[in-house]
């Protein structure tokens, strides 16, 4: 039997004393007269509510069995604030995320926040703190991985590649914990780039090209990184980005990029399946669908939800073998702590 276990789920619907916890914070660095609030309590009840009906009816309606599950991306909002701020607002979102693993601990299983945050002139700040919280997520929490935001300026683009040293300490910690990232914009600040339709998909394939401009991987060969969105536009275009490898001198993307970066499935609609599918090694594909995420409503074109994106991969006609790597086998090759809990629940 083949678990379906979905790669990129958000908790986007919270508990209100959550959501006022953040607008006071918001609040006191508006007017630091304020104080500054503690972290929300809210009880077990309205958290459980809120995933049944939600999160939890839409994964056992559509047939999927675990999800790894993060905070609410664009709620991230590392612009907002300084290095406190950013440190108490993903202690509470991760938190919740492990209540939520803890009251359904068959159904989800948690992926960190990291504390990122910006500092002098508007320039990501450091990254110590994102350390500390990701290594008491993986340590005390028991997560499996963690969002890294590549951009935290909101639409700037003013951080370092991914292949700056800057990143490093972070690296290191993630081969240590033996966790992956998957890199993850949040929120924008830039009224040129809307959010989901334009913001994600930008940073998602300015990512790969960062990746592929540099020998990251001979520094780091087992630092494993997912590109969510179906990759942005890299599958569409993997020419021009094969060609450039060519034109740059790099190495083949097989050997130099894709042994270490991994796609998933949140491309909502069958002819994007298809050319994923087509151009990208089945070894680099991932299940996810972003559920509760971005696109929410019914395909005019097919009476489906966009997001209902095991319903395309099923349509591929895979193999046994090929659709065992997709829904289960290739998360737990990339997320090797999610294998030793399901090995250790005799998965």
């Amino acid at each position: 039997m083949t678990l379906i276990i979905d790669i990129h789920g958000h908790q986007t619907l919270v508990p209100k004393a959550h959501l006022a916890f953040r607008e006071a914070q918001i609040a006191h660095l508006a007017d630091l007269s304020r104080p500054a609030p503690g972290l929300p309590e809210y009880p077990d009840l309205e958290l459980r509510e809120i995933i049944q009906n939600n999160q939890l009816k839409l994964q056992q309606e559509r047939g999927a069995d675990l999800t790894i599950f993060s905070p609410r991306a664009s709620a991230m909002q590392p612009h907002i604030g300084d290095e406190a701020t950013s440190v108490q607002w993903a202690i509470a979102c991760n938190n919740m995320i492990k209540r939520t693993v803890d009251l359904f601990p068959d159904n989800f299983i948690g992926v960190c926040q990291l504390p990122q945050y910006l500092g002098a002139g508007g320039k990501p700040g450091g990254l110590e703190a994102a350390i500390v919280e990701l290594e008491r997520c993986v340590l005390e929490l028991g997560f499996v991985g963690c969002n890294l935001n590549p951009d935290p300026s909101g639409g700037s683009f003013n951080a370092p590649p991914l292949t700056d040293r800057y990143w490093y300490p972070l690296y290191e910690k993630m081969i240590e914990l033996r966790v992956p990232a998957m890199i993850h914009v949040s929120g924008s600040c830039n009224d040129c780039l809307h959010a989901t339709g334009s913001y994600y998909m930008a940073a998602d394939t300015n990512a790969f090209m960062n990746l592929m401009t540099d020998d990251l991987f001979a520094d780091f060969p087992d630092l494993n990184f997912v590109i969510p969105h179906g990759g942005g536009a890299v599958p569409y275009h993997w020419g021009r980005y094969r060609g450039l490898a060519d034109m740059l001198k790099i190495p083949p993307l097989s050997d130099h990029v894709m042994k270490n970066v991994y796609f998933d499935t949140c491309v909502y609609h069958q002819p994007g399946i298809d050319l994923l599918f087509n151009v990208i090694d089945k070894k680099n594909i991932l299940f996810a669908s972003e559920m509760i995420g971005a696109v929410r409503g019914i395909d005019p074109e097919t009476g489906q939800y966009f997001d209902d994106t095991k319903r395309y991969v099923e349509a591929l006609g895979l193999s046994e073998e090929d659709r065992h790597a997709i829904f289960e086998g290739n998360a737990r090759r990339v997320y090797p702590k999610l294998d030793e809990k399901l090995k250790a629940r005799g998965l």
